[in-house]
């Protein structure tokens, strides 16, 4: 029979979970600084967790860890770990979902180390991190597309169009409503790009065939040490199917190397399969999955 103990002392758990991740970051591509920074990042937040040991006759068989908290006035819980013996992996997922609903949640949601296996199959993906490392020299232009500094006349187009696809992809993924992705868009973009064109370290691109716009690129450098970011790569709806997606990311990968990074990283939104299949075929890894499931 499995058994649950909440733990006072968590120390064994944070060293094992630590080492886990930083193995998985490292095999991800990333660098020892970029690894050492999301390790800071967890570290953080470890205080919030309840971690429980899993047993099976006595023997521990691994850890699970779980919180439930408040967001927009709703309780959520949240798994942050579950690292368990294959054959104790269902009671463990069905525990901490008791134990969140007893708390009150609604929602159950989990952040996976690279994609879900069938242990988590039945929540639904709200969004992924995906990132590749890259080598060396530039990649040639794709199909075409070029890439040149968005103008100050371009940029608010953009922003109001950028704006609109954050919020329709985090309503699309069931993360939130439309009035609360719309706050979140106000607060992201607000702290992201305070001065606009002009803000450090982020790059603004218009993708170009012949001349003519067909897209656009919003990258951050030195986001992690050693690792851009893409907030996004548009290729406009009137130009798509013509395999400039590729050709955009590449544009991406060029203009990463150029600013002194080796890895892209981006995030894309759970229901945009697309997305997904793109990243994949081009060798982008799952660094991160979110999954949620609605509680009874």
């Amino acid at each position: 029979m499995t058994g649950f103990s909440v733990l006072g002392d968590t120390t064994a758990w944070r060293q094992d979970f630590e080492r886990r991740r930083r193995d998985w970051y490292l095999a991800s591509g990333l660098g020892e600084a970029a690894a050492a920074e999301l390790l800071n990042k967890e570290r953080a937040g470890f205080d919030d967790w309840t971690v429980v040991e899993v047993t099976s006759a006595g023997t521990r068989v691994g850890y699970l860890a779980v919180a439930v908290s408040e967001t927009d006035g709703i309780l959520a819980g949240r798994i942050g770990d579950l690292h368990v013996d294959t054959d104790h992996e269902r009671a463990a997922r069905e525990w901490a979902q008791t134990w969140c609903a007893e708390r009150g949640a609604r929602r159950v949601s989990v952040r996976l180390a690279g994609p879900a296996g069938e242990l988590f199959a039945g929540y639904a993906v709200r969004g992924q991190v995906r990132v590749r490392p890259l080598g060396s020299p530039l990649p040639e232009a794709v199909d075409g597309v070029t890439a040149r500094p968005m103008t100050e006349a371009e940029y608010p187009g953009w922003l109001a169009a950028e704006r609109a696809s954050y919020i329709d992809g985090i309503v699309r993924s069931g993360s939130m409503s439309h009035e609360e992705a719309t706050r979140k868009s106000d607060d992201d973009f607000g702290k992201l790009l305070p001065e606009g064109l002009a803000t450090p370290d982020n790059t603004l691109l218009v993708l170009e065939v012949a001349g003519e716009p067909i897209g656009t690129g919003w990258l951050r450098h030195r986001h992690l040490p050693g690792v851009t970011y893409g907030y996004s790569l548009h290729v406009d709806e009137a130009h798509r199917g013509k395999g400039y997606g590729r050709a955009a990311m590449a544009a991406g990968e060029r203009t990463t190397l150029a600013a002194g990074d080796s890895a892209l990283m981006f995030t894309v939104w759970g229901g945009n399969e697309v997305a997904m299949n793109l990243y994949t075929s081009a060798g982008y890894r799952v660094l991160d999955e979110h999954r949620s499931v609605d509680l009874p």
